[in-house]
Formats: structure tokens, sequence, C-alpha cells
């Protein structure tokens, strides 16, 4: 019909009847028609598969037609210290922040709405947490990225957790997820395993002022770690100069021969210096110990013929003695060979043995003793 407007609304569908631009009234499912010659009517669709509603009228409907709200929608509103979790068919679908409020269309999609008190606590259970951030859903992770701060603390570790700036927890390992909302959160892991730290190119004269390089290493871990970085600002660099200050003053107070007599003596000293101090601060230095001990190259040089000479002595006493004992040797064999003929006799034949290993042919003239007499001619 002439200057007739139709409307048809969808079985899945909503309507919201507008005339002059002015809203009249929602519109169910059905076939609509208004006697318009100018086109004043008109209708605004929504499909209600998708249920939220983002409108700029929200907050006018709200007020001024409450009732037919709450009859289409499932209005959601939040307190100031509250959040709301909705679920569309038992999937997360929105997080609602404090003082916040939202519409959803009823009927085609199941709405559940969690809420949680941040008045009470802040952080969220492990079943909501797993939801939001550890899941596959690229949406899910999405809405969790923007409302929640989400912290996984590996085995072995702990988390400090930071509210504001204010160190106010320490998190076991696992997964930990906190409301971003009207606080700024933050984690720190810190390692409690065993770890190493390196102290290299220490320079450092002796008492006896001998310029040597060390190079330490000291094992640590932290036993209590809110205790650490409460007690100073960065652990790690104060471990590393204390350990500076103890090596300076294991070494400064010995001379060189006796830090190369005793080398674990530094080991002690320091290892004494770190101890209860750091014990205190809640750090635990397993053990300390020298790696290198670096000679300046004249020193070296030096301690190279030092040992050269002491080795060289030590070879020209061993001579000395063995010859002592070889000439003691043939004394006691002269004193038994002087008073035993037989033993003389022996000798003499050993000798001729001796002599014979070489010789090709032998010829004898005068019998044996006569080539024994002529043998000792000759070596005399």
């Amino acid at each position: 019909m002439l200057f007739v407007q139709k409307f048809i609304v969808r079985k899945h569908e909503r309507g919201l009847l507008y005339k002059d631009g002015d809203f009249l009234q929602f519109l169910a499912p059905g076939t609509y028609r208004y006697f318009d010659a100018r086109g004043r009517y008109t209708v605004e669709r929504f499909d209600i598969t998708k249920p939220a509603f983002e409108h700029r009228l929200t907050d006018y409907l709200l007020e001024a037609d409450r009732a037919e709200v709450d009859r289409l929608f499932e209005v959601v509103e939040t307190r100031s210290d509250e959040v709301a979790l909705v679920y569309f068919n038992e999937r997360v679908a929105a997080v609602l922040g404090p003082a916040e409020r939202k519409l959803y269309w009823k009927g085609v999609v199941a709405i559940r709405v969690e809420r949680f008190d941040l008045a009470q606590s802040f952080k969220l259970d492990a079943r909501v947490a797993k939801r939001l951030v550890t899941g596959t859903d690229a949406r899910v992770l999405s809405i969790a990225d923007q409302a929640v701060y989400a912290r996984v603390v590996p085995e072995g570790h702990v988390g400090l957790l930071y509210v504001d700036g204010e160190l106010t927890d320490t998190l076991r390992s696992g997964l930990h997820a906190f409301w971003r909302y009207e606080r700024g959160v933050n984690v720190e892991l810190v390692d409690l395993r065993v770890k190493t730290l390196e102290v290299q190119g220490q320079e450092i004269l002796t008492k006896d002022k001998v310029a040597l390089r060390i190079n330490l290493a000291a094992t640590y871990r932290f036993v209590d770690a809110a205790k650490a970085v409460r007690a100073v600002k960065d652990p790690l660099d104060h471990l590393y100069k204390e350990i500076q200050f103890g090596l300076r003053a294991a070494v400064g107070t010995r001379t060189l021969d006796a830090l190369l007599e005793d080398k674990t003596a530094i080991d002690r000293e320091v290892a004494a210096h770190l101890g209860q101090r750091f014990t205190e601060i809640g750090l635990s230095v397993e053990s300390v110990g020298v790696k290198d001990i670096i000679l300046p190259g004249e020193m070296k040089e030096l301690l190279g013929k030092v040992v050269e000479a002491e080795k060289a002595a030590q070879a020209n006493v061993i001579r000395r003695r063995e010859e002592t004992n070889a000439t003691r040797s043939l004394l006691n064999t002269a004193k038994v060979m002087e008073s035993n003929a037989v033993a003389l006799r022996l000798k003499e034949l050993e000798t001729l043995e001796k002599v014979t290993e070489k010789v090709g042919t032998l010829s004898v003239y005068g019998g044996l003793d006569a080539v024994l007499n002529e043998l000792v001619r000759l070596k005399q």
C-alpha cells in the first residue's frame, strides 16, 4: 500500500522502532506496518545470536524503560570494587571492570555471570586463571590480556609479587593470575637453585708488593628471596663487591711465598668474610674457590729460575748420595775378597766374562791364570 511502511523482524532478531529519530519501543519478531507518507519511521534490527548490545542509547534505555530492558536483556552491572566475567554458553565472552554495565540479549544464547570482589582478593583462583590464560581460544586470550596479569613461576624458582611497587607476597611455582584493575601488579622471578658467580681478573698486591691477578668463583643460592631484596638493592652486585673486599684482605696480608705454599688460605678467609653477613640477608654462600693465580712475566721468570736451582741442588744431593753408596759397596766388596780367595776368584771370572762378551775369538796361552794376570796388568 502506498504510504505504508512495512518492517519485518525475524525470529532471531529484535528491533528498535524510531519515529523522527526518537526511540518509541522494542519490537519482537513479527511484521509491522505503519502509515508513513514522509518516512518518519525507522527500525534498527539486532541479531540476538550475538548477545552483546553495544548501543549509544544503553544508558537512556536503562533509565526510560527499565522494566522492558529487564525483560529483554541480561543486565550486568558491577560495583566500584567488583569485576564480572560473562559467559556465552559457558564460554568466556567478556570481562567487565569496576563500575561498568552492559546489556546482553536474552533468548538464544545462555548467559551466565561470575562476579569477583576485589575488596576481598584481586588474585584469580586456579580454575578461572587456567580458563582465561592457558587456553587456545585467541578471543579469550585477548580478553584476558587486557584484564588479567598472569605469570608462571617455574620449578626451582619463587615469584616476588609487587603491588603498586610494594613487595607483598612470595609465590611458589605454578600459574598465578591477578586482576589488573586499579593497581599495578608485577612478579619478579628469583632462581633458588645453586648458581656460580665468577670474579675475574682481580689485580691485587701481596704483602711483599708483588702484583697478582686472581680469578675466583663462588657458588651461592637464595634461602629467603624476599628478605634478600628487602635488605639489599641488588643482592648479586653486593655479593660481587664483598667477594672483592674479602679477596683483597686475604691476599694483601700475605706474602707471595705464603700464598703459594697454602693456596686454600684465600678460599677459607674469603668464605669466612662472606658467611654470616649473607646468611643474615637471606643468601647462602655455598663455596668459594680460587681458580687461577697469575704472576707478572718477570716474576714468572724469576720463580722459574728459583725452581730450576732448587731442582738442580736436589739432583746434585741425590747424585752425591748415590756415589757415596756405590763407593761404600765397593769397599765392602773389597774387604770380602781380601779375606776370601774364592770370592776373589769369582770376581775375576765375572770380570773376564764381561771382557769377553764382545770378543769374537779368544786364544789362551799359559792357562787361565795367565789370562787373569794379563787382565790385571792391562787394567793397571
